[in-house]
């Protein structure tokens, strides 16, 4: 009976702890990913960024922080309970695009209101040396917080309109009540990363500095198709025997066979997510850089 009470206390914690839908990786995936890439990225890259967070007043979110990259990888997310301020950017945070069609980012990325355009539009305002250090921190912390984002499938697809598996229920492992977005966005998420060996350091452990250089290529279109396709394989396919044969079901159930199966797989997204993002930042921060050399005198008010 005792046993059976404390396990019940802890799937009521779980769930009281699970955040809205819209949340992604949310706070450890993030920022591992931002972990990762500062691990990779170049010194002068370090530096810039370092530079810009230097500035975080600027962007006048006092309850919503960007001094470290930690923080900075959560800012999107964090922002949102700044209501009208920020909604313009709750799209971003996603494209949803149907696996079991042909992979396509026009539709759902109509008008740049997807995540991998907004990665490219971020990437380009970091590198734009005329832009105001306001605005090149902003961007800064949609690029980590978006690429994160891409890596995480559930934010790169959907099956028949569930909303990158918000609207389908799912029990994992003992916790009941839960939905499949919320698993990969946190629950497994969080439990993979913590897995040995643990956290950044340990994720870049497992993978060689060639595998890593490998991992680095490609376009953003190149990675949100893989995210799409893990999606299809590994995320619905694990938990369906055909996922495009039939209507996505009501409810799924994650156990933990099929838990352990995907730690590898999260682990790995997570990883590249990291590599990605560094490659990203070296492409816009690396090099000769006036914030680096000759730091801007801050203006008397």
């Amino acid at each position: 009976m005792i046993r059976f009470r404390l396990q019940a206390l802890l799937v009521a914690i779980s769930l009281s702890l699970l955040p809205s839908p819209a949340a992604a990786w949310w706070e450890y995936g993030h920022e591992t990913t931002a972990e990762v890439a500062m691990k990779l990225v170049k010194p002068r890259t370090k530096q810039s960024i370092f530079w810009l967070l230097r500035q975080q007043k600027q962007l006048e979110t006092p309850s919503c922080p960007a001094r470290t990259i930690e923080e900075v990888s959560v800012w999107p997310d964090c922002i949102k309970t700044l209501g009208d301020r920020f909604s313009y950017a709750y799209a971003w945070h996603f494209q949803d695009v149907e696996i079991c069609r042909q992979f396509d980012l026009k539709e759902p990325c109509a008008g740049g209101n997807c995540v991998s355009a907004q990665i490219a539009r971020a990437q380009r305002m970091i590198a734009d040396r005329e832009l105001p250090a306001r605005d090149r921190l902003m961007a800064l912390a949609f690029l980590v917080h978006f690429v994160g984002d891409l890596h995480q499938p559930l934010h790169g697809a959907e099956h028949d309109g569930d909303q990158g598996g918000n609207k389908v229920k799912a029990s994992y492992g003992a916790i009941p009540r839960t939905n499949l977005h919320s698993i990969w966005d946190g629950l497994l998420a969080d439990r993979s990363i913590s897995s040995p060996p643990p956290g950044a350091a340990g994720l870049l452990s497992e993978v060689s500095p060639e595998q890593r250089a490998e991992l680095a290529k490609g376009s953003l279109a190149d990675w949100s198709r893989e995210s799409w396709e893990l999606a299809r394989t590994q995320v619905y396919g694990s938990l369906i025997a055909d996922p495009c044969a039939t209507p996505a079901p009501a409810k799924v159930a994650m156990d933990e066979a099929k838990i352990e199966q995907l730690i590898p797989v999260l682990r790995l997204q997570v990883a590249k997510g990291g590599i990605r993002l560094a490659r990203l930042l070296d492409e816009a921060l690396d090099g000769n850089h006036p914030e680096v050399a000759h730091p801007p005198k801050p203006k008397r008010s």
